[in-house]
């Protein structure tokens, strides 16, 4: 069986509720709490892969406080959005449901269905 990792954020009521449904259905993932444990650049980059995004600007907050103060624009390259999420990991878009090297993001939460059914 495939492990499940969930980069969490316990206070957001959209992955407090994927971990609810993942949960109503025999999921139990590791639970990553990315704002205790921040990712490193590289763990960002591969995010962005198994996301497969087009750009890792799919993946940031823009709302967020940080984004301003880490310089980002919508024009940011990779590099510097990566570099951005891990210095200021609330910049995380989440939560992000990931099994071996696919993941989801659940927001809405329904999405991580898509990694529970084969």
């Amino acid at each position: 069986m495939a492990e499940y990792t969930l980069y969490h954020n316990p206070r957001c009521s959209k992955s407090r509720q994927a971990l609810a449904l993942l949960e109503e259905n025999g999921i139990t993932p590791t639970i990553v709490k990315y704002l205790d444990t921040p990712p490193d650049a590289e763990t960002v980059r591969t995010l962005v892969k198994q996301l497969r995004l087009d750009r890792a600007h799919d993946l940031v907050r823009p709302k967020e406080a940080e984004y301003k103060e880490a310089g980002l624009s919508r024009d940011a390259d990779d590099d510097t959005v990566i570099n951005a999420i891990a210095r200021y990991p609330k910049l995380l878009e989440r939560p992000v449901l990931v099994k071996g090297d696919r993941a989801v993001i659940g927001r809405p939460p329904e999405p991580v269905l898509e990694l529970v059914t084969p």
